[in-house]
């Protein structure tokens, strides 16, 4: 019970810091692009490596479990899931496995769209919609 109260303390965390970056970035740049979320998808990427390694049995910061799955788990996965992926990625790519990297990227990017588009025709096809 205690791991999921510190994941969803650090996925509390993790949201209110990504709706923060993100706004703060298209104040600052505009909405022409979504800078914002490109930000934190980046930095959220660069916290989970920083995480994973560092606070890892052989890092700078050994740390607990509990304190890797609020950080890694909780703050990285509120902020953005992408860091996930990325970590994952990378870790494929550690262990020599190229193909299985790839298709990851390639998998997740094509289905995600799919889905997101099946998602937006699901609910623009939705009988009783108003408009």
């Amino acid at each position: 019970m205690t791991t999921y109260l510190l994941i969803a303390l650090g996925g509390a965390l993790g949201s209110v810091g990504r709706y923060w970056a993100a706004e703060l970035v298209a104040r600052w740049m505009g909405n022409q692009f979504p800078y914002g979320t490109l930000l934190v998808n980046v930095t959220g990427s660069f916290l989970i490596g920083l995480f994973a390694a560092g606070t890892g049995s052989d890092g700078r910061w050994p740390a607990s479990s509990s304190v890797r799955v609020f950080l890694m788990v909780g703050v990285c996965g509120g902020y953005t899931t992408f860091s996930s992926f990325s970590l994952q990625t990378l870790s494929l790519l550690r262990e020599g496995r190229p193909l299985q990297a790839g298709l990851n990227i390639l998998g997740s990017v094509a289905l995600c769209l799919a889905a997101v588009w099946l998602g937006h025709l699901a609910a623009v096809g939705w009988p009783g919609r108003n408009g």
